[in-house]
């Protein structure tokens, strides 16, 4: 599919406004709504998580702005499963698994250090949701979010609520992106929106959350694999060792224990840099072309530097690339 379909496609993708529903619709048909369903609801059959890996590593390197915004919808999916809402489970997990309802997710505003970007206010018969959540993707392709907000406790209500504006929901303006322009990726922001206690899918407090991010960040460094194998792909036998290095990578980063993955996922976004940037001198003049894949896939790879960071990986990423963080006094801003 990613040879066929997304990776033909990709440059016109890669300058338009959205994600083509036919990209998206094809993904269902072949059952890729389901990855991250019950066995019983999934017509996937991976033979192990390296394998499901490496499917999402295809995808990116077919699409990296289709991929984006499918991979989004595994958090709600998951997370349905698990859920104690069994009224919510029901109604919602069968059609999300089948790609007939399709999320997004929000939930960093929640998670982030310090005071968070969307608060969460016990009323009765539910929560009020107060605040904004950036970095939400695939807005106005999607019909649900999955998303986070905390409380004064620090404990996380997430909720799946209607993927719509109203008088208390608005969205900004699609972001402007090095890379993945057609994720739309937009800032969603609540005025004191009423969240009923029919979609709260769980609540957690953030320190037990947190607990599962080296998987979320181990997962998501599949991406930059995907942006690092295409490009290697379009070198062909003048890769070089790069071939060899980038199984090794995939290596490292799927066998990290828990505490080193943040060094691992820094690893592979740095060597996707390294890849597209070979690429981009193996082509020559013709990389400076924007109906080039090589421009395409080294904006990628910087967009992938940033995406889904977390502060262990910044400094990791700052060490390997001969940097450190920013003085309290320094210049520059990000």
């Amino acid at each position: 599919m990613a040879e066929e379909a997304l990776l033909p496609a990709a440059l016109e993708v890669d300058g338009a406004d959205r994600v083509p529903q036919s990209h998206l619709d094809l993904l269902a048909k072949k059952g890729f709504y389901g990855f991250a369903a019950p066995d019983d609801l999934t017509a996937l059959d991976f033979p192990s998580y390296a394998a499901a890996c490496r499917a999402v590593e295809s995808l990116a390197g077919g699409c990296l702005a289709t991929t984006l915004v499918w991979v989004q919808h595994h958090g709600a999916v998951s997370a349905l499963a698990k859920t104690g809402n069994r009224e919510l489970r029901d109604a919602r997990l069968k059609p999300l698994a089948e790609g007939r309802l399709r999320s997004g997710v929000a939930v960093t505003a929640a998670v982030r250090p310090g005071i968070p970007m969307l608060r969460a206010e016990p009323v009765d018969g539910g929560w009020i949701f107060d605040g904004a959540a950036p970095w939400v993707s695939g807005w106005g392709m999607v019909d649900t979010l999955y998303i986070a907000a905390r409380d004064a406790d620090d404990v996380l209500v997430m909720a799946l609520l209607d993927a719509e504006e109203g008088e208390s929901v608005s969205a900004g303006p699609p972001a402007r992106l090095v890379a993945a322009q057609a994720s739309r990726t937009v800032t969603v922001r609540f005025s004191r929106h009423f969240v009923p206690r029919e979609r709260v899918v769980q609540t957690v407090p953030l320190e037990a959350h947190s607990k599962g991010d080296p998987e979320s960040v181990r997962f998501n460094g599949n991406l930059a694999l995907g942006v690092a194998g295409r490009a290697i792909a379009l070198m062909g036998d003048d890769s070089g060792a790069l071939s060899a290095q980038l199984a090794t990578a995939r290596r490292t980063l799927l066998g990290a224990a828990a505490e080193d993955v943040p060094a691992a996922r820094a690893a592979v976004s740095q060597f996707a840099v390294r890849a597209a940037a070979a690429l981009a001198v193996h082509v020559g003049g013709r990389a400076l072309l924007t109906d080039a894949h090589a421009q395409r896939l080294t904006r990628e790879a910087t967009f992938l530097l940033a995406f889904g960071s977390r502060p262990a990986i910044r400094t990791a990423l700052l060490k390997g690339l001969g940097a450190q963080e920013r003085s309290a006094g320094g210049a520059g801003t990000a």
